[in-house]
């Protein structure tokens, strides 16, 4: 099949919906399809480049200054539909409802081609990095909810990651019909395994001392001074501890100011974006993974690092609670109770046993999304709407 996939944010920008349109295009490739993927140029001229093994056309785009790496394009109609004139596809799978995907959207329905419409975000994604609009975020959250509403009723199958992002969007008072479909992760490259001293070493991690880790974008959403807080209680139990911090985005300033401000640098580590190799390697050396987002629809950081055996803290909010299973892989707390956490993360760096076979249900659950299995579900949408 000729597969078309319209990304509002993709690689080299780092978040959920980039690294899964990403994975998306490189297995449907690997397996044969002809896919062409249309994103944001990262240099603002629109230009054409190959990804490994499928083309990434790039429309002209200006900086969006909330988030780090990201650009938008704000008004690429004319693009995408030569793009889409060109190419000719046999199906259109949109990731955001942003302006490529708003484009993609209006000229597949216009061409009749068949349209898949993955829903990755929250309102509060975007709100939480606008502070000055807090005051007045719950109605605009109820908005940008209607509006998601009314736009992906235009695409002819909607899929969201988890069953509870279906859940949270309460789709049966909007009448509309949802699959759950895992963003997935590539087991291959996620699993438990050593790590070479050169890791430790370039990254100045302690290899005689548990690590708490978190994996992800340091941006407003993802609440991480509740994490700074929950490791300062941490260390008054268990002094002799390190947090690993991986990823960048425009909260790192004002984190490495209150790791100081707490007196805790020394034992923090903020890597910076890290090669697709080090992300592999950095999610092995954690003991436990702790992830206190509230607005995740599925998280595929904390996906990847059950993969690779940690034990999970996570906040009982989004879809979170379908990956850590309180008391089985990891514990839930509420949203923002630096305290819970902490407590979660002293109970499974202090009790060996309780780590190892809180690994071992964090390996049984990434396993039921391999990448593969939604790669496999998604040629299955595709091939029935393409003969219907």
């Amino acid at each position: 099949m000729k597969i078309l996939i319209a990304s509002d944010l993709h690689y080299p920008t780092i978040n959920g919906v980039a690294t899964f349109s990403r994975n998306l295009a490189r297995g449907l490739a690997a397996r044969g399809h002809e896919v062409l993927v249309i994103a944001p140029s990262q240099t603002g001229k629109k230009c054409k480049e190959v990804d490994g093994n499928h083309v990434i056309v790039r429309t002209a785009s200006v900086p969006f200054p909330f988030y780090q790496n990201f650009r938008i394009s704000l008004n690429p109609a004319r693009e995408v539909k030569k793009i889409i004139d060109d190419f000719d596809p046999d199906v259109i799978h949109i990731q955001m409802l942003m302006w490529i995907g708003q484009a993609a959207m209006r000229y597949g329905n216009k061409y009749g081609i068949p349209i898949v419409s993955t829903n990755h975000a929250m309102p509060e994604n975007l709100m939480d990095n606008l502070r000055m609009l807090a005051p007045v975020s719950r109605p605009i959250n109820y908005i940008l909810k209607a509006y998601g509403a009314r736009f992906h009723s235009k695409a002819d199958v909607i899929t969201m990651p988890t069953q509870s992002a279906i859940d949270m969007f309460d789709v049966a008072k909007l009448g509309m019909k949802i699959e759950a479909v895992s963003n997935g992760i590539d087991l291959a490259r996620f699993s438990p395994g050593s790590v070479a001293d050169d890791v430790y070493d370039r990254f100045n991690l302690p290899k005689d001392k548990p690590i708490v880790s978190y994996v992800g974008r340091l941006d407003a959403e993802k609440h991480l001074p509740v994490l700074l807080r929950a490791f300062v209680r941490v260390q008054s139990v268990l002094p002799n501890t390190h947090l690993l911090i991986v990823g960048d985005g425009t909260e790192r300033p004002l984190l490495q100011t209150m790791a100081h401000e707490l007196g805790i640098s020394h034992d923090v580590t903020l890597t910076g974006r890290v090669s697709d190799e080090d992300l592999e390697a950095l999610h092995r050396v954690g003991t436990v993974f702790c992830m206190p987002s509230p607005a995740e629809l599925q998280s595929i950081a904390t996906l990847e690092a059950m993969a690779s055996g940690q034990p999970v803290v996570a906040v009982d909010a989004g879809a979170l609670r379908e990956l850590c299973q309180n008391e089985r892989n990891g514990y839930l707390t509420e949203q923002d109770d630096d305290e819970a956490i902490a407590r979660g993360l002293i109970a499974i760096i202090e009790d060996p046993a309780l780590r190892e076979e809180m690994s071992k249900e964090s390996l049984a659950i990434a396993n039921t999304h391999d990448l593969q299995t939604t790669l496999s579900r998604f040629e299955e949408i595709y091939s029935g709407l393409v003969k219907a």
